[in-house]
């Protein structure tokens, strides 16, 4: 008989989570609150390690079509515009890791999860809130609504920064707020002025915020996010909302030229409030017993490695891995579980504290800054590069 597992949440990890668990040989019903599937937000940057993944789940050629393959990342001063480094992408990431440099919309790359699930033959269920769980030695039982409950071998909370599933498992409280704002936006190529258009990555670093430009949906349309300091108003659960570009601005004025030009040719942005958690503290964080987090729902990180939606993918892969061996007879669901969990925590703990490194030196001023920046100049690709990274898991 078919062992089950349930996902909970529709986003990127959990449709990733999805199609791994199936292609583990496991009947996989998905649950996802919303009444229909959506993406929000804008680019995703998705390095070789990630890429390395969907490839080996067969979907090089339907990311080909909607993925842009950037040649070079550029570090810039957002005060002077100077370069300060250069990463080659391209080829070079390619041979050096086995899968180029991808920039992609999150809605492209969520319909190409997405229709890759459905072939899988995956129950997908929308308009299903969970409202509690439970597990015993012999299965984990969902409740969704009035309706009856739901036994299977596996629960996976893929249910984002705000997971109810962390809170029925875990009991630690909500996300930190990390004092950044976040502009995003996404704006046709064929609409912006000839300089301001870009086949590459840049990212212009400046006092207490950075900026980063890159094509997605295969180069027609260029995402730009900005990222400065400031606590958002209200309640930041699911704060999302449209805003105009004068506090953005304002916070820029000392930026160069290029950089502001490029900030006014966006018509519209929106605006997050950024939260994430300490550093993962142990495997338990990822799973106990029969039910597993995945994600933002297990470490939720800040952008500054572009490694998010990554490590959701890798979480996703690792899961996969290890439900495949659901036929040996001496490992029970829990072990199964407790091993994805070993072989992920770790490496996660160190994007998480990385990535939180990286924000620092980003947005760094003073002495800190100038070290920072001759650093680049000197040491270049040897300091951009990253094969912990890239090369793993």
């Amino acid at each position: 008989m078919t062992q089950q597992a349930l996902i909970a949440g529709g986003g990127i990890g959990g449709l990733a989570a999805a199609l791994a668990t199936a292609r583990a040989g496991w009947g996989v019903r998905l649950y996802e609150r919303a009444p229909f599937f959506s993406e929000v937000g804008a680019g995703i940057q998705l390095g070789p390690n990630v890429v390395r993944v969907l490839h080996d789940w067969g979907l090089a050629n339907g990311l080909a079509r909607v993925a842009a393959f950037p040649r070079q990342l550029t570090v810039r001063s957002a005060t002077s515009g100077d370069t300060l480094g250069r990463l080659r992408l391209g080829e070079t990431m390619a041979k050096r890791y086995g899968a180029p440099y991808a920039t992609v919309h999150r809605a492209d790359l969520h319909a190409l999860l997405l229709d890759a699930v459905r072939q899988a033959g995956v129950t997908l269920r929308l308009n299903h809130t969970l409202s509690r769980f439970s597990q015993d030695a012999n299965a984990v039982t969902v409740q969704s609504g009035d309706d009856p409950p739901v036994e299977a071998e596996v629960l996976v909370g893929a249910d984002g920064l705000w997971s109810p599933v962390r809170q029925w498992l875990l009991g630690d409280g909500p996300p930190r707020s990390t004092g950044h704002l976040a502009y995003r936006a996404l704006v046709r190529q064929a609409e912006l002025p000839q300089a301001l258009r870009s086949t590459d990555v840049s990212a212009w670093l400046g006092p207490r915020l950075h900026v980063v430009q890159y094509p997605v949906h295969g180069g027609e349309w260029l995402n730009v996010v900005a990222i400065v300091h400031g606590e958002a108003p209200g309640d930041l659960d699911n704060w999302d909302r449209g805003t105009e570009a004068q506090d953005l601005l304002a916070a820029l004025s000392g930026a160069c030229v290029p950089l502001q030009n490029l900030v006014r040719a966006v018509p519209a942005w929106r605006l997050w409030a950024l939260c994430d958690r300490p550093p993962m503290q142990g495997a338990y964080q990822h799973a106990l017993g029969r039910v597993a987090l995945l994600g933002d729902a297990a470490h939720p990180m800040r952008p500054y490695l572009a490694q998010g939606a990554g490590m959701a993918i890798e979480d996703a892969a690792e899961l996969g891995r290890v439900l495949a061996q659901a036929l040996d007879p001496a490992l029970d669901v829990p072990t199964m579980l407790n091993r994805y969990a070993l072989n992920r925590w770790q490496r996660n703990a160190r994007v998480q504290a990385r990535a939180i490194r990286n924000g620092q030196i980003f947005h760094a001023d003073g002495v800190v800054r100038w070290g920072r920046d001759l650093s680049m100049r000197l040491l270049g690709e040897r300091l951009l590069d990253m094969p912990w990274l890239y090369g793993g898991p």
